[in-house]
């Protein structure tokens, strides 16, 4: 599919490809140093897109929180922040997270069309919902983002977003960090579920990048296709 948006997909997981434990707090996996290499990749985009689960777990802004850089944003036309973009499957979504009420850029929300025909009053006000399909089309969405002038989609989870992306083949860059320890527990939330990727022994993708971030490891990848 040539008319979509760049997708890069950024995470941050255990040595042991976990992305959080399964206790009821949130997992920190990453630095200061890194929250601000990734808050520069953001201002680099023009929408940041997670699931309805990380919504509901973590409750994000997915904000640009340097004020420089949003200068600069600004300095060449573009919005301060980032269009927010999610996709939900049951239409489980509080009108009052933060995804919603932070933020001047449009806050998109793609659904199945019998959940997005439940889920337009609910969000009436604080977001756009659109009709991606009975079944849901990752290519429609896509499509939409293009036809609005996303050219550079940030993908930041969780797991079930990446597999999606990942074995649609729709993925152009992954950035993955890798923190110096070990979670172990079967229970806890992994970087990707089980799936038939297209980036195999066959078909690897192309380390661009090993980058030390302290005692993080940020590797760089270009999947497959790239353009660049």
């Amino acid at each position: 599919m040539s008319e979509r948006p760049y997708v890069l997909l950024s995470c941050a997981m255990s040595a042991d490809g976990y992305i959080d434990d399964a206790s009821p707090e949130r997992l920190r996996l990453s630095s200061a140093a890194d929250w601000d290499r990734v808050d520069a990749v953001r201002a680099g985009c023009d929408a940041i897109l997670v699931g309805a689960g990380t919504i509901r777990a973590d409750d994000p802004r997915l904000l640009i929180r340097s004020a420089r850089r949003r200068e600069l944003r600004a300095g060449r036309g573009q919005p301060p922040d980032l269009t927010k973009v999610t996709l939900t499957w049951s239409g489980d979504l509080d009108p009052g997270a933060r995804f919603f009420t932070t933020g001047e850029s449009p806050k998109l929300v793609y659904a199945p069309s019998a959940t997005a025909a439940r889920l337009t009053s609910t969000l009436d006000g604080v977001a756009e919902v659109i009709d991606a399909g009975d079944p849901f089309a990752l290519e429609a969405m896509l499509g939409d983002l293009t036809g609005r002038g996303v050219r550079r989609l940030m993908v930041e989870g969780g797991g079930g977003l990446h597999t999606l992306f990942l074995t649609s083949g729709v993925v152009d860059e992954l950035q993955l960090v890798v923190a110096p320890f070990f979670i172990g527990d079967p229970s806890a939330p992994r970087f990707v579920r089980s799936g038939v990727f297209p980036q195999s022994p066959d078909r690897p993708m192309r380390l661009a990048e090993v980058t030390r971030i302290g005692d993080l490891a940020l590797l760089r990848y270009l999947v497959g296709g790239s353009r660049g």
